[in-house]
């Protein structure tokens, strides 16, 4: 990382540990800020990469899911993507609509639905598996591939470190 950089987090860092700065704190070197950009820019190179499959970012985390899981609620399924249960309910329908996704009652819980991969999300997916990847290797390619590890560590890290608020109404 280059000195500027790490001047800049520094000064971050300070304001985390609760230290009182009143130093300019310019927009580009805020993490949330940052952190939106990234989301920003990956979902307009998912949307270019993927736009022949008519799939959003989520439906496609969801279909990717349902592919490793091959079945789960939309419960699990909505805990799984960090979102709340009406928002997955709303993919998950859209998915239902287009045959990629089955939803049924749950025969365990008559108040769950679960849902499971069709063979037509199954191909659907498997086909766009190389544009979903090249969107994420797009985000990333400003970095050489040692920093695209060291990125993706550090956002666990951050994720991980924040796992405690899971639940509470402003993180899903």
């Amino acid at each position: 990382m280059d000195e500027g950089l790490d001047a800049g987090f520094a000064a971050g860092s300070a304001k985390a540990n609760g230290a009182a700065d009143t130093r300019h704190w310019p927009l580009g070197e805020r993490p949330g800020f940052l952190a939106r950009r990234m989301h920003q820019i990956h979902v307009s190179l998912f949307a270019e990469s993927c736009a022949a499959f008519r799939v959003t970012p989520l439906q496609y985390s969801l279909l990717s899911l349902l592919r490793d899981l091959e079945e789960a609620d939309q419960t699990t399924l909505a805990s799984a993507v960090a979102l709340d249960r009406t928002t997955t309910t709303g993919a998950l329908k859209r998915l239902a609509a287009r045959g990629l996704v089955s939803r049924s009652t749950s025969p365990l819980d008559r108040r769950a639905q679960v849902c499971r991969l069709t063979e037509a999300g199954a191909a659907l997916h498997s086909a766009m598996e190389p544009a979903a990847r090249a969107a994420h290797a797009l985000t990333v390619e400003a970095l050489t591939p040692a920093e695209q590890d060291t990125l993706t560590r550090l956002l666990c890290r951050v994720i991980a470190g924040h796992e405690h608020r899971r639940g509470q109404p402003d993180i899903v």
